[in-house]
């Protein structure tokens, strides 16, 4: 039967990749765990389709199953892959290399760890087009990659071959991959969470060029995501996948407005650029609530004209200042979220360093329950730690992988002589009940737990010493939807039950309508908005503010349904 490509309106017979009844295995013999079971998927000429769902659930092992790297003892098992009627799953080695870069472009999740750091740019984009016969000749190579790069978005491109990743920003490592997958003009570009390390607005200019590329190319894309709203924007069709299994599928608008299974509704529910809308909408109905209600007259934290700034080495002797954080100026009352906004690089989280005591203040006031924090001794600053902790965006970073959870919860409490042993792992217990977790977790170690546990056990960790403020830096950024929700709603109850003051620093205004109740938007080192949650989302002021929200992906959704 005919299907209409959903892009280009062309009656097209046959789709470009088409998964039947596909299998995917990890392990040999009897150790071997099936985790892909009886996927069906189609991808047709120009067509933009998107596989969603959490870790775990299949979705870039699916897609690493298409282009023959699975990791590891991985194995297609059963079923068939096709791509333009060749057989992908039977394929021989040298067969499957010469259709990997020209016929299936792939761009992977992390540019950091996918680029080699002691490679420049302009060698890693070279080697891809030499591998894929695009240029032979040395010249030929370097006016080529200088070509792709362009193609890519990096206008400066002649400049930055030279450059080594570390030099990139994550914007700019991300269109390096980009123009590596695009670089031979595949057929079909797998795109694996492509941009979910990026800022908002970032992640819009990435995906919208990504969309212009393949668009003039005629390129299909299979998109890799979690982000339901993201999958809304970009996605002609939307394919849910749960333990390994589609769960539904059809078309993007229809999935999101009408979700019909159990689990994409709860994706749909959970989806914080979705929910903010929800929020928005009741927000107008009961009235917006603005600052001069919020605001108390006692504030917990209370920052007046902050400025740190830097000395940047301009090489020999000679140094410039640079000012990261210039006259910044808000208030957290008791009980109260505020949230720090803004894209990489705009100081959000120098400022929080500088709450946390981590950095030194190069002038203005820091008052931490009405005490100049500048103007503390050591032991006062000790002390003061006692009452305020930080939960960092990566928990596995920051989690010694060589203590158990148990040592590491029990920790401050040590450094604070705390209790005895005894009052301290009941103290642990305790802890990670309040963050629902499961004692037997005690003696396990980090790496043996899932993002959405570390991330407890971080919170667990900063909850120790009955602190009274709690600073959050990124805290939910790197998690999938469903885990992110739960984070989100356990730092909700926290709250309630303990009274918590936080400083959320975060780049994603989704999560901010859903966690917040005050918003300060941070641009260039300085404070260009401020107000409650309800007047920020109903009248933003300024132009970087509304870029913001505009780059909510899932906007044009039509949720009023649920």
């Amino acid at each position: 039967m005919n299907k209409e490509n959903p892009v280009s309106g062309i009656n097209t017979t046959e789709p470009l990749l088409k998964i039947r009844g596909l299998n995917v295995s990890f392990g040999t013999g009897k150790a071997a765990r099936e985790v892909v079971h009886g996927v069906d998927l189609e991808v047709y000429p120009g067509e933009t389709v998107a596989i969603v769902g959490e870790s775990g659930s299949g979705k870039s092992t699916t897609a690493t199953a298409v282009i023959g790297l699975l990791p590891g003892t991985g194995k297609v098992t059963g079923g068939e892959i096709t791509l333009d009627g060749v057989d992908l799953v039977h394929a021989g080695r040298r067969e499957m290399e010469a259709i990997r870069g020209r016929e299936i472009g792939y761009v992977p999740q992390d540019p950091m760890s996918n680029l080699n750091p002691v490679w420049s740019i302009g060698f890693q984009v070279g080697e891809a087009i030499k591998a894929n016969g695009l240029a032979t000749g040395r010249r030929e190579v370097r006016e080529r990659t200088i070509e792709v790069l362009k193609q890519a978005g990096l206008s400066d491109a002649e400049r930055r071959l030279h450059q080594f990743p570390h030099q990139f920003s994550g914007g700019m490592r991300q269109r390096a991959l980009i123009g590596i997958g695009l670089a031979a003009d595949p057929k079909l570009l797998i795109a694996d969470e492509p941009t979910s390390a990026l800022d908002v607005t970032v992640q819009r200019v990435i995906l919208d060029h990504l969309a212009s590329l393949t668009r003039e190319k005629g390129t299909s894309v299979l998109f890799i995501t979690h982000d339901l709203g993201l999958a809304a924007d970009r996605a002609d069709r939307i394919i849910v996948m749960n333990q390994g299994e589609i769960v539904e599928s059809g078309p993007s608008r229809l999935i999101l407005e009408n979700p019909q299974h159990p689990y994409t509704q709860r994706l749909v529910a959970a989806a914080p650029s979705l929910a903010s809308q929800r929020i928005q909408a009741v927000a107008e109905e009961r009235g917006v609530e603005t600052l001069d209600e919020v605001v108390s007259d006692h504030p917990v934290i209370e920052v007046r004209d902050l400025v740190k700034e830097y000395r940047i080495r301009q090489g020999g002797f000679r140094s410039v200042p640079f000012r990261a954080v210039d006259g910044v100026s808000f208030q957290i009352p008791k009980g109260k979220t505020l949230a720090l906004v803004g894209e990489s690089g705009s100081g959000k989280s120098t400022v929080a360093k500088m709450v946390l005591q981590l950095e030194s203040i190069t002038s203005g006031q820091l008052l931490i329950e009405g005490k100049d924090a500048s103007k503390m001794s050591s032991k006062e600053v000790f002390g003061l730690r006692s009452r305020m902790q930080p939960v960092f965006q990566d928990p596995y970073g920051s989690l010694d992988p060589l203590r158990s959870i148990g040592h590491l919860i029990s920790e401050p409490l040590k450094v604070h002589g705390v209790g005895d042993e005894k009052s301290r792992q009941a103290r642990v217990f305790e802890l990670l009940e309040q963050v629902s977790l499961p004692r037997e977790l005690a003696w396990r170690y980090p790496n043996e737990l899932s993002g959405g546990q570390r991330q407890r056990v971080a919170i667990a960790r900063a909850l120790a010493l009955k602190p009274s403020i709690v600073v959050l830096d990124e805290a939910v950024s790197a998690l999938d939807v469903l885990v992110q929700d739960q984070i989100l709603k356990l730092l909700a109850e926290l709250q309630a039950e303990l009274g918590l003051t936080y400083l959320f620093i975060t780049h994603d205004l989704a999560v901010v309508r859903v966690a917040a109740d005050l918003v300060a938007v941070m641009e260039k080192g300085r404070i260009v908005e401020q107000g409650t949650v309800d007047e920020i989302f109903a009248s933003p002021q300024e132009a970087y503010t509304q870029r913001l929200l505009d780059a909510i992906p899932g906007a044009s959704v039509n949720l009023a349904g649920h």
